[in-house]
């Protein structure tokens, strides 16, 4: 019995050495796999560790910094930056368009820019004035003790009226005569009938060129090296009749980037005169309107 328990002890302590042996062996593996520790120099003496040294406060640029980048975004503001972003970008471009409009007029010299003003003005005044006299007309239709006399009169009054801007009858007056010498030829239908334009814009009641009366249906065509005014030829010199206040129609047409530059351009000669008679005798046959019809029949 007691041979028995010898033995068994034998086996007991060759499988822990057996064991020892294997744990021995696996921990060699492993210390030659880690790699070999860096020792940490100790501090010198009188100096302390980086934990133990105390951290410096921030300036204030440096919190603003740090608060500030990196940017963080919500999606709030970047719809709202976008927003932003696309009304400046159309207020850009207003003052772009503002400026090119603007632009004749940067350049422009003092006196033109007077010029400008007062034929601003004048043109205002001239709206005054027909507002105040149909204001009269019907204070003096309302107030006359026979209304049907005062109505047959100012009826008179408006025919005649409408006669000259018809070109039914003739007309004298106020004014001035423009005469456009052109020997290259090189004055066309639109530039004559900007000057039109330009003149019924400062006032014109009575336009004749050339012995040609103008009227509201008055159109211009080229000709070769000569215009047409309602199919009727006109050579240069150019000679233009009209009545109106003198002071209203210069000035218009010597404005900067008016008729008379536009035509000194064109290597014309332009010359304005005013005059206290200017007669405009060129007439119109009245013509019957195919379609149109009075609202009152």
């Amino acid at each position: 019995m007691s041979e028995q328990n010898d033995r068994n002890d034998g086996e007991d302590r060759n499988e822990r050495n057996d064991r020892d042996d294997r744990d021995a062996q696996r921990a060699n593996r492993l210390r030659r796999e880690l790699p070999a520790e860096v020792p940490v120099p100790a501090p010198a003496a009188g100096q302390q560790s980086a934990e133990e040294q105390p951290q410096q406060p921030m300036t204030g640029r440096q919190r603003l910094v740090k608060g500030l980048w990196p940017p963080r975004f919500t999606r709030a503001q970047l719809i709202v930056a976008l927003l932003l972003f696309g009304l400046g970008f159309g207020l850009a471009v207003q003052v772009a368009s503002n400026s090119d409009t603007d632009s004749a007029l940067r350049g422009a010299r003092q006196e033109d820019l007077v010029r400008i003003l007062d034929e601003l003005d004048a043109r205002t005044q001239r709206l005054e004035d027909e507002k105040q006299g149909l204001e009269k007309q019907r204070q003096e239709l309302q107030t006359s003790s026979d209304q049907a006399a005062e109505a047959r009169r100012q009826t008179a009054e408006k025919k005649r009226q409408l006669g000259i801007l018809a070109g039914t009858v003739a007309a004298q007056g106020p004014g001035i005569t423009m005469t456009i010498e052109d020997t290259k030829g090189t004055v066309q239908a639109d530039m004559l009938l900007d000057a039109i334009q330009e003149l019924r814009a400062a006032g014109a009641e009575a336009i004749q060129v050339n012995g040609v009366r103008v009227v509201a249906g008055t159109y211009f065509t080229d000709s070769g090296k000569s215009v047409s005014v309602d199919g009727n030829k006109i050579n240069a010199p150019y000679r233009f009749q009209v009545i109106g206040k003198p002071q209203d129609l210069e000035p218009a047409l010597n404005i900067p980037g008016g008729v008379v530059q536009t035509l000194e351009k064109e290597q014309a000669t332009v010359t304005v005169e005013q005059s206290d008679k200017i007669v405009v005798d060129a007439l119109r046959q009245a013509k019957r309107p195919d379609y149109a019809r009075s609202s009152s029949q």
